[in-house]
């Protein structure tokens, strides 16, 4: 799980919430997905000192990549998975509010991508951690990472959730079921996108 310092995250949402309570979210979100991934072993990449200490205090692992960027991280942490013996990673970002169970993604042999609800940016991604797979996060990830898949010929699927696929991100992914005060979405509604309409309950799609 890659997770940016608590006091530098989510700056967009910098017209909804002030600093403070932006770094409360953040660090509110990455403990719900740290409990997703119960029973599974945990390891937080990260380059801060106070997320460090969090994880540890968590009895999570933490793989320490300063200067590395996400991809660069995310990588570092799967070859730690690799190193242990480990053959399957499930890489969960940690703005995923409503994440409740992450370890059913691993039981898949081949490449799992979860995309968020606008269908661009990849939420959760589980992969064989020997596939040699290149990490492409940012904008438009989700098609990256499909097209990664395939160039390695793996097996892969993607999966539609509407839990996994709801990450926080601009104010209006704030309205999401649950949320506590003060993360309340905007009252004019600005910066919410526009929804994209998603089955009750995951479903998978195999890759031709």
């Amino acid at each position: 799980m890659p997770v940016k310092a608590f006091t530098q995250a989510k700056v967009r949402l910098a017209s909804a919430l002030d600093p403070g309570e932006r770094a409360d979210l953040a660090r509110h979100m990455a403990e719900i997905v740290l409990l997703a991934a119960d029973p599974l072993p945990v390891v937080v990449v990260c380059d801060d000192e106070a997320v460090r200490a969090w994880a540890e205090r968590s009895g999570a692992r933490v793989v320490w990549c300063p200067g590395r960027g996400l991809n660069g991280a995310v990588s570092d942490g799967v070859a730690a998975l690799r190193a242990d013996g480990i053959a399957h990673a499930i890489v969960a970002h940690a703005d995923l509010p409503l994440a409740t169970d992450l370890a059913w993604l691993a039981r898949f042999p081949g490449v799992s991508l979860v995309p968020d609800r606008r269908f661009d940016g990849t939420n959760v991604l589980a992969l064989p951690t020997g596939a040699g797979f290149t990490f492409a996060y940012g904008a438009g990830s989700f098609g990256r990472h499909r097209a990664e898949a395939a160039r390695l010929d793996l097996p892969a699927r993607i999966v539609q959730d509407p839990h996994l696929g709801w990450d926080v991100d601009l104010p209006g992914d704030l309205s999401y079921p649950g949320a506590p005060e003060p993360w309340a979405p905007p009252a004019d509604g600005k910066d919410e996108p526009a929804p994209v309409v998603a089955p009750t309950g995951a479903v998978a799609h195999r890759l031709s």
